[in-house]
């Protein structure tokens, strides 16, 4: 892949110098990368812990699922999917809960992040917690971040598929794609963590974001449906902390772009419009509140980033 030098890439890498959490960025116009550096961190070839971008992997991996036929639909239910991963003291209302509904974060469970992370994580079974959780909202109604839930998802496609969502994600992205996929943490019950801890090497980022921006294609082949890559990018919530929408697993910005967004400031997002993909990594240990830092993300991808396109 060449790499072109562009008129803009000063103001980039000015507006990068000012914030000292941004470990890498890398940002692609068509074929050309454009720009890349990583003047913190570990570097672009090592591997990085993408936390809540994982969200957005495994959405991609429900949309192979489904263009395989493994999966019905996006609006099969948990009973009709994976009545297993139901425990007998199950909120009264889990079995309806679909994909689309765990997707788009929209399940009704009251939250397994934030305040309720730890004891979520410390519990012994994840599944039987968060599905025992009350019903806070209806399915399919406002949006309620939770990891939860697309663990939950990703529990799912493990007995929709009969793999783990690692020998999903090695042989459905890593594969066609050519990037590492390391393990990653297990619950209880072996299942991988859906929606957390996934780490990636930037470069390997910015292939994901690629594959987003081109439809689904990489390297002339199409890894994921072009279908499900266009209804991943329709709004379906929206962030009561961010404001931005949220399609099939990818946040929604008002500029065009389609992101994950990972705790600390780890970012995959692609701009069909202006052929743009960009990859972000930051310091892990930091958070990256929507009015702190990664409000400055987000003003480096709309500001100096887009002026590349």
């Amino acid at each position: 892949m060449p790499y072109i030098t562009r008129a803009g890439t000063d103001d980039v890498r000015a507006a990068m110098e000012a914030l000292p959490q941004l470990y890498s960025l890398q940002i692609s116009h068509g074929e050309d990368v454009v720009f890349s550096e990583a003047p913190r961190g570990p570097g672009l070839d090592r591997l990085a812990n993408i936390k809540s971008c994982s969200k957005s992997l495994v959405a991609l991996l429900l949309g192979i699922a489904i263009g395989r036929g493994e999966v019905a639909s996006v609006r099969a239910s948990l009973s009709e999917i994976a009545p297993d991963i139901l425990p007998s003291n199950a909120t009264p209302g889990a079995g309806d809960i679909t994909l689309e509904d765990l997707v788009t974060l929209r399940a009704g469970l009251e939250r397994t992040s934030g305040a309720n992370y730890g004891a979520w994580v410390n519990s012994r079974n994840w599944l039987a917690d968060a599905l025992s959780r009350p019903m806070v909202a209806e399915p399919g109604g406002q949006m309620l971040y939770s990891t939860g839930s697309t663990h939950i998802l990703g529990a799912a496609l493990s007995k929709a598929t009969g793999q783990s969502l690692l020998a999903q994600a090695r042989e459905r992205l890593g594969r066609p794609l050519g990037i590492e996929i390391p393990p990653w943490t297990r619950d209880p019950q072996g299942y991988y963590m859906g929606g957390n801890n996934m780490a990636l090497r930037p470069t390997a980022m910015l292939k994901i974001a690629k594959l987003m921006r081109d439809g689904g294609q990489y390297g002339g082949a199409q890894v994921i449906p072009h279908s499900w890559v266009e209804a991943s990018t329709v709004p379906y919530a929206r962030s009561p902390w961010s404001g931005l929408s949220y399609g099939y697993g990818w946040f929604l910005s008002p500029s065009g772009y389609t992101l994950a967004r990972g705790y600390g400031g780890q970012i995959i997002a692609s701009h069909k419009a202006r052929n743009l993909a960009v990859a972000i990594t930051s310091d892990p240990t930091q958070p990256a509140r929507s009015g702190g830092y990664f409000g400055d993300l987000m003003r480096l991808l709309d500001g100096p980033v887009l002026a590349l396109a």
